[in-house]
């Protein structure tokens, strides 16, 4: 699978609509470029650090105008679509989610954030309850995670275990927090023996300065590929044969020992 990130400030001032626009043009780039899916950021469509209210007036369900202009989107470029949005759940609830689309059109997977960032994440979202849940994308197991997700070990082990291959997260993450791009994400694809795409904003956004910074974890550990801290369109490779070859040598996913980690939750 070839992958595309799109790591990006986004349209602040005529969202959600301008920044379909924005993941459409890119899906077109990312097309020409032989891409099979696009990854775009957290809250794409709406900005991220906008404050409920803002939040909540944008907010859509996971099947709403939104979601259908992605799926039109997917079908015109043939090519699969991740990106962030504010999901309107049940009574009135907005969830942090990202959805998967694919290239024909289909919603494959909805995912809500489940680990809240500080009082930015939890003034505007009810937190997310959790899945392990799957999409097969050109032949990978594909998983879902948001930003904060992935620096909780647990939910990456968790998608490792249902069998995936490869886990999305659509982020928002800012300056000073690095580290993650260049710890985190290729640890948590090391000891999973997973692929972990991390795709950022990028710019400034009120008082955040987002550092951009998308990555690709690899099996063998490192990352396949970083981004500056500018407006980028990331290409990665995704080889199976790599993989293959990763859960050969490292097999830290077998040789767990759940009995030992009992206690940990007593």
């Amino acid at each position: 699978m070839r992958l595309a990130m799109l790591q990006t400030a986004g349209d602040s001032a005529n969202r959600p609509a301008a920044n379909l626009d924005l993941l459409e043009a890119a899906a077109a780039r990312a097309k020409a470029g032989g891409a099979d899916l696009l990854l775009a950021p957290e809250m794409f469509l709406s900005g991220y650090n906008i404050g409920r209210e803002a939040a909540l007036a944008v907010a859509e369900p996971a099947d709403g105008p939104a979601a259908q202009r992605a799926r039109e989107i997917a079908r015109a470029h043939d090519i699969g679509l991740c990106y962030g949005y504010p999901e309107l759940g049940e009574g009135g609830a907005v969830y942090n989610s990202c959805l998967l689309v694919g290239r024909d059109g289909t919603v494959l997977l909805n995912f809500r954030k489940t680990h809240l960032f500080a009082a930015l994440d939890r003034a505007m979202f009810a937190p997310g309850e959790g899945s392990a849940a799957l999409a097969e994308v050109e032949g990978f197991k594909v998983g879902m995670l948001i930003c904060y997700d992935v620096e909780f070990p647990e939910a990456v082990r968790a998608l490792a275990l249902a069998g995936a291959d490869l886990v999305l997260v659509p982020t928002a993450n800012m300056k000073p927090y690095d580290a993650v791009s260049h710890f985190v994400v290729p640890s948590r694809a090391f000891e999973n023996e997973l692929f972990v795409a991390y795709a950022n904003r990028c710019g400034q956004e009120g008082e955040l300065d987002y550092m951009g910074l998308s990555c690709v974890g690899d099996p063998n550990g490192g990352n396949l590929v970083l981004a500056g801290e500018g407006e980028e369109l990331v290409f990665a490779d995704l080889l199976p044969d790599r993989l293959k070859a990763a859960r050969a040598i490292n097999t830290h996913v077998p040789d767990r020992r759940p009995d030992v980690y009992e206690r940990l939750n007593r």
